[in-house]
């Protein structure tokens, strides 16, 4: 028998309490034991010591890819493993472990054909990115992007304008970007094995902007202008002042000179997504 902690955020873009009360269920239906159940982000996280002393041996994720960032991060040290279940509006970290999968797919997939496999990531100071990490001060676009999430269509205006504003600005300097264009808006830095796969866009006029803006809105932003690609072993940010930074779309500070490079966990994820 599973013993099991169960993470969910029922505010993430595909889950909703029902949802997550079906998924409790499920569990129960398996045989699983729940040692315990964390509403992120009413509850805290838990801990790693929380987990050893109630001889918990897997953490179920129902959430997005930030609120799954956030709890691998808070996990950090701990020897157990994860299923991740998509709960949020991409899902890319799901669906690169499982496919196009729905919950109750997975968790039956994960009972007769899956395997423990190491998640590559990128690193940038205290923090970690297992989907990508975007740099530049179109990452302003972000809040603008949740208050649609929320519904708060009061506040989108405000957030549109100073994301606009801040989209004209300064561009993103990288030392060891080779090959990228000078000051662009924005620069995806994603793992590829031991490197750095960068890809920068470069909207320099009004339509691209407000273009490179409705698609943050959307979700496809890599699709707003024109992208240039490049790989790195490491980069470094430059200038004199911190950037902002969307670590699997959750937004950080990373101050001047702040390497940025790739690495890999332990093998300690579920994955039901067989080699072909």
């Amino acid at each position: 028998m599973k013993k099991i902690w169960f993470i969910s955020n029922a505010s993430s873009g595909s889950a909703s309490p029902d949802k997550v009360a079906a998924l409790v269920e499920l569990f129960a239906g398996k045989g699983w034991h729940l040692i315990g159940h964390s509403h992120f982000p009413h509850d805290m996280l838990p801990d790693a010591a929380t987990l050893d002393a109630a001889g918990v041996d897997t953490v179920i994720l129902y959430a997005g890819d930030g609120t799954i960032n956030a709890a691998i991060g808070a996990l950090r040290g701990w020897n157990g493993a994860f299923l991740m279940l998509p709960g949020g509006t991409m899902n890319l970290l799901v669906k690169a472990l499982h496919g196009d999968g729905d919950p109750a797919a997975i968790v039956a997939a994960s009972m007769t054909q899956s395997i423990l496999v190491a998640l590559p990531f990128v690193a940038g100071g205290e923090y970690r990115a297992y989907v990508a990490l975007i740099v530049g001060p179109a990452t302003s676009w972000f809040r603008a992007r949740e208050q649609v999430r929320a519904g708060r269509i009061g506040g989108l205006g405000r957030a549109i304008g100073h994301a606009w504003a801040r989209t004209f600005g300064r561009g993103i300097r990288l030392g060891g970007a080779y090959g990228l264009p000078a000051g662009a808006q924005a620069v995806l830095i994603s793992p590829k094995g031991a490197q750095l796969r960068l890809a920068a866009v470069d909207a320099r006029d009004w339509r691209s902007i407000a273009v490179l803006g409705w698609d943050w809105l959307t979700g496809d932003w890599l699709a707003a202008a024109a992208v240039t690609e490049s790989v790195a072993p490491t980069v470094s940010i430059e200038g004199d002042r911190p950037v902002q930074a969307l670590f699997d779309g959750e937004p950080q500070l990373l101050s001047p000179g702040v390497q940025i490079s790739a690495g890999q966990t332990r093998a300690q994820f579920i994955c039901t997504k067989m080699p072909a």
